[in-house]
């Protein structure tokens, strides 16, 4: 589908993605700031707290009540880290006006009350509700705290933790736990008014409505956003991995061991290198996924992953705490088969297939092409689906072991279990 794109007003976006195959529309209003210590976890927590009521639907049950008589309208926050920026903001689902009894006209109202859930908070003392604020950062901390239950997820965060220090990258998501709790209302009261003054703004619109129409709806929704001295998105920061590789151990009460590794790549061969994470361990014929866990039986999970705007390979794999040093060795020797181009033409053409069928299917949702659109806009890599599929079918297998090989290894990050320490 044909995007088009368009600025409504200075740092104000339109992505308009004419799709009249679904019968429901979608909005979505993001703000796009840079990743900040000081701001991540105020901008996790502001989205929330709007969605818990507006002037004129000044609590959830009112609000969901508007949305009702919408037919059931959706409407949800998104807290969104992409590359070295923070998008925060929301989508809003609805039936679209072919389908609405008697042709009712939703679009206007939808983004009329996206507009107030933005503009119009519920107040108290020229302030955020008190009791949204507290129980949204209780809500907030125990999202953060919930990553340590899935030792997985945890392990992984570490490693860009540490891996990305010092770099906005490695700046969690949701903020810390600490940086939460002493957030005070004022304090976001002052976040929002400056966000809502400076951060780029990216809309999103997908259904049957015609260009004029959608930009129409928006402008009106947001003429009351302040604007004064825009702060643009950042561009990824690139970084030379150390001269050697930092090892990093925790322990913790856990049965499995969690082994995080990150590279960095040299090159700028971002399509070479999506096909040389896939044939390393992006998809289940990889060789990590047939070697180091179906045939050796090193890791109970093992796949890596491609981050292209920071230009990062990481691997995640679940270990036994003794089989640690095999299967980091084991790990490195599958990746070297990629540098060394030492893979089969079936390799390379199922992972290219994977690639394009995935570009090619994400036409069929909505929220996918909002989810790539907004990470594009916030990145500044711009390609269409064409685009990507041209670039995909014009690698080669020299170009990916190129790319495979532009990886240096940076971090190793490994959590085992407490009475493996001991025994140690």
């Amino acid at each position: 589908m044909q995007t088009i794109r368009k600025e409504l007003s200075p740092g104000v976006f339109l992505n308009y993605i004419p799709a009249a195959k679904f019968k429901t529309g979608l909005i979505s209003v993001q703000l796009v700031t840079p990743m900040s210590d000081a701001g991540a976890a105020s901008g996790a927590l502001l989205p929330a707290v709007l969605r818990r009521g507006t002037a004129r639907y000044p609590d959830m049950r009112a609000l969901s009540g508007a949305l009702d008589l919408l037919y059931g309208a959706g409407l949800s926050y998104t807290v969104r880290k992409k590359g070295e920026n923070q998008c925060l903001g929301f989508l809003s689902g609805f039936i679209d006006d072919a389908y609405a009894p008697g042709g009712e006209r939703l679009l206007e109202p939808i983004a009329a009350l996206l507009g107030e859930v933005l503009l119009a908070p519920a107040q108290s003392g020229g302030v955020f509700r008190p009791e949204y604020v507290a129980g949204e950062k209780d809500n907030l901390i125990d999202a953060i705290r919930s990553i340590l239950d899935d030792k997985r997820d945890y392990a992984d965060k570490r490693l860009i933790e540490e891996m990305c220090r010092g770099e906005r990258y490695g700046i969690p998501r949701l903020g810390t736990e600490e940086q939460v709790a002493a957030l005070e209302n004022g304090a976001l009261w002052d976040f929002y008014q400056n966000l809502l003054s400076t951060a780029r703004i990216e809309l999103f619109y997908c259904g049957a409505a015609e260009l004029a129409r959608a930009e129409d709806a928006l402008t009106r929704a947001l003429e009351a956003l302040p604007r004064g001295e825009r702060v643009s998105p950042v561009a990824t920061e690139r970084r030379a991995a150390p001269a050697e590789p930092r090892y990093l151990t925790e322990t913790m009460d856990v049965a499995q061991g969690k082994l995080s590794m990150g590279w960095r790549a040299a090159t700028d061969d971002a399509h070479a290198m999506m096909l040389a994470n896939l044939i390393f361990g992006g998809y289940s014929n990889s060789k990590l996924f047939l070697n180091v866990r179906e045939k050796l039986s090193l890791c109970y999970y093992a796949s890596s992953g491609y981050h292209r705007s920071k230009g990062l390979v990481t691997v995640s794999s679940g270990v036994e705490f003794a089989d640690y040093e095999r299967a980091r060795d084991e790990i490195l020797a599958q990746l070297d088969c990629v540098r060394l181009g030492d893979f089969e033409p079936w390799e390379l053409e199922g992972a290219r297939s994977v690639l394009v069928s995935a570009v090619r299917t994400r036409e069929d949702s909505a929220g996918r092409m909002e989810e790539n659109l907004i990470g594009q806009a916030a990145t500044g890599l711009w390609e269409t689906e064409e685009e990507m599929i041209e670039n995909l079918a014009a690698v080669t297998p020299e170009r990916v072991a190129a790319a495979a090989g532009s990886l240096t290894l940076d971090t190793v990050y490994f959590l085992k279990g407490e009475e493996e320490s001991a025994d140690a």
